[in-house]
């Protein structure tokens, strides 16, 4: 298994995509340490992942907060031994169907802020224990690689990597009105013809998280199946 005695925690692992990622990472020998806002729907995952003999722990941990962080990851090393693997799938707010004529200040900054935040402190939060051991690997999602952060990190033998997918139907409900709108945009013009599926996302995250991608670090996999042209 790629990922076997490995400790892995995943913000936002009770939406669709932090679900898919656990799944998977549990299936290839990681233990989950499995993080968000509603309890019910972390116990639902775990209950999936123990189901089919893999290891997952649960706690309501908001991933805005950096005492909240800070205190679970602490726990997470003391009571385990390590922490190997960090990845934060959190929905950031985004503020979908207002025109941007209509759109206030607080909707708009609502995302960036967010993203910006929950990334510092979730990134922080695994460093102060990746570097005391000097390994780990710290996945990112949905954006460019972070080069800067790995060049600091590297030297500590901590791996950041990115997960570049440009979007995945399968979060997006097909009863929904504007679905085809969104397919002509997400799936229609990739080469594939087809989005990333969550299979695909916890797959390639599990693969990016072991020792078997060990030489990869400050880049985004590229798995928009074709959207994105790598050059």
């Amino acid at each position: 298994m790629l990922l076997d005695g490995k400790q892995a925690v995943i913000y936002g692992a009770g939406g669709s995509i932090g679900g898919a990622v656990a799944r998977a990472f549990a299936r290839e020998g990681a233990t989950v340490h499995l993080t968000g806002r509603t309890l019910a729907k972390l116990d639902a995952v775990a209950d999936d992942i123990r189901k089919a003999g893999g290891n997952a722990e649960t706690a309501v941990v908001d991933a805005l907060d950096d005492a909240q962080v800070d205190a679970h990851v602490d726990g997470v090393a003391a009571n385990f031994g390590t922490l190997d693997i960090s990845i934060n799938l959190i929905s950031t707010g985004d503020v979908q169907g207002t025109p941007l004529a209509e759109m206030t200040v607080a909707d708009f900054e609502q995302p960036i802020h967010n993203a910006v935040r929950t990334t510092f402190v979730t990134w922080r939060a695994a460093a102060r224990h990746m570097i005391k051991q000097r390994s780990g690997v710290i996945l990112a999602f949905g954006g460019d690689g972070p080069p800067v952060k790995a060049s600091e990190l590297g030297q500590y033998g901590i791996r950041v990597v990115s997960l570049l997918t440009g979007g995945v139907m399968e979060t997006v409900p097909e009863d929904y009105e504007n679905y085809q709108a969104i397919y002509d945009l997400v799936a229609a013009p990739t080469m594939l013809k087809r989005a990333a599926t969550l299979a695909d996302v916890g797959n390639v995250a599990a693969f990016a998280a072991s020792d078997w991608a060990r030489s990869i670090t400050g880049s985004a996999i590229n798995i928009t199946c074709g959207a994105i042209v790598d050059k």
